[in-house]
């Protein structure tokens, strides 16, 4: 694997952590995801990833409007100077 230092793959352990034991953590985190989602009823994964969504919007409306109180007002087109 390579090391990528601002990657997504970015390993910063990778002296200290086989390539092996990455595989064994992956494999063992898709097996217990599946253990859960099995635990649940059909319908439940698909709604609690709609839901994740929608907290995911709600926290860039959040934001947004941050940014937006950030920013200095505009005077709009054409109304610089006195009347």
């Amino acid at each position: 694997m390579t090391t990528n230092e601002h990657g997504p793959h970015h390993r910063p352990f990778e002296e200290f952590v086989s390539d092996e034991t990455v595989e064994h953590l992956k494999a063992a985190g898709q097996q217990m995801r599946q253990g859960v989602e099995a635990m649940f009823p059909p319908g439940f994964v698909e709604h609690r990833r709609a839901a994740r969504k929608e907290v995911l919007l709600a926290v860039r409306s959040v934001i947004d409007a941050a940014i937006q109180r950030m920013e200095p007002p505009s005077t709009g087109a054409g109304t610089g100077g006195k009347a």
